[in-house]
């Protein structure tokens, strides 16, 4: 029997075979019960199997410590949030082999029926889908039920908000008494940089002979603990250019950070701190309301409306691709467009 007494507790020992056919004892204490313990053994063995007669709660675990090597830890961080609210919840005991489309239909049912926007939705059936399609490339699943079952929500909302240049400049005064939160809206406005991009810069990154700060590292606050990583995408590794109003504000800034020293950072706080700063200027100051990541799609409005193509600002922007550029900003370019036919119209009745 594996499941025996320790002291007032019970204790679980049991052989298995890890996936090379080596033999390991297998040793765990401090379970209250003799279900429990015997509960831990089966899904434990579940998990050490090669075929899908496993539970959808031990497939997940399965997943997870094959992921957590390939993914960035503040990834794995997101979707296990994602898989432990939104979707194990549901599955959590159905066999993987069995789970069908109509399953899979139903349980997005139960997500529209909440009332979660539309992207939040999209994303979450992405991360169900991305489980499915691990388990048919690498462990003989047929097929991905979330095909049959088809998508739920929307890539990007309806309408992108944004600040206008008129519309920053009256928000900006509402900083005015905290001087740090100030000078990174100008940060994040003028330049487009990611929050995490922001909160990652130290002295070192500055050039202020040239104006150009270096981008090449992200900071994220989670579970308490101060995580630096390389940027989203190679692509993220840039040098932006600033305008020289913005340099001499940042240079005015790093002035009164006495004795940070080259490898600091400069902006000592977190992302829940500026969003507590946005929403606190954007009620003072009755401005449109706009989420602290749409300060980066501000920029990028402003360089469409000052003519820039498309590869200019993937590049100022860090996007891999310019198709990213063009199909999250399309629907800024029709302006442009008619600009485009009216010179055009002018050219042809030129002699």
């Amino acid at each position: 029997m594996s499941a025996t007494r320790d002291g007032k507790m019970w204790r679980c020992q049991f052989y298995y075979e890890d996936w090379q056919g080596i033999r390991h004892k297998k040793n765990k204490r401090g379970f209250k019960t003799k279900s429990e313990a015997e509960a831990w053994e089966r899904n434990f063995r579940q998990q050490q199997q090669k075929d899908l007669d496993i539970n959808f709660e031990n497939f997940v675990e399965i997943y997870f410590k094959d992921m957590e090597h390939r993914l960035r830890e503040s990834t794995i961080i997101n979707k296990r949030y994602v898989f432990d609210l939104k979707v194990t919840p549901y599955f959590k005991n159905k066999k993987m082999c069995e789970i069908k489309a109509s399953d899979v239909r139903a349980w997005q049912n139960a997500l529209i029926k909440k009332g979660y926007a539309a992207t939040y939705l999209k994303s979450i059936n992405n991360q169900l889908s991305a489980l499915f399609n691990y388990a048919t490339r690498y462990y003989d699943l047929r097929d991905n039920p979330c095909r049959k079952a088809g998508s739920i929500g929307k890539s990007k909302a309806e309408e992108m908000a944004f600040w206008t240049k008129q519309e920053f400049k009256e928000f900006l005064p509402s900083m005015k008494d905290k001087p740090e939160a100030r000078m990174a809206f100008l940060l994040l406005y003028w330049t487009g940089m990611r929050i995490g991009e922001l909160l990652a810069l130290t002295y070192e990154d500055v050039d202020f002979n040239n104006r150009t700060i270096t981008i090449n590292k992200s900071y994220q606050r989670i579970k308490g603990k101060d995580m630096i990583t390389p940027p989203k995408t190679p692509k993220s590794n840039r040098k932006v250019t600033i305008p020289p109003f913005l340099a001499e504000e940042l240079k005015e800034y790093c002035s009164v950070l006495y004795g940070i020293t080259a490898k600091e950072r400069m902006f000592r706080y977190t992302k829940s701190f500026m969003e507590h700063e946005i929403v606190r200027g954007i009620k003072e100051t009755g401005v449109k309301r706009i989420r602290l990541h749409d300060l980066r799609h501000s920029h990028a409005s402003l360089l469409v409306e000052m003519g820039f193509q498309p590869l200019a600002i993937a590049e100022r922007l860090g996007h891999e691709k310019i198709e990213t550029t063009l199909s999250t900003y399309s629907h800024l370019y029709p302006n442009k467009q008619l600009e485009l036919a009216d010179k055009l119209e002018i050219a042809n009745g030129e002699e």
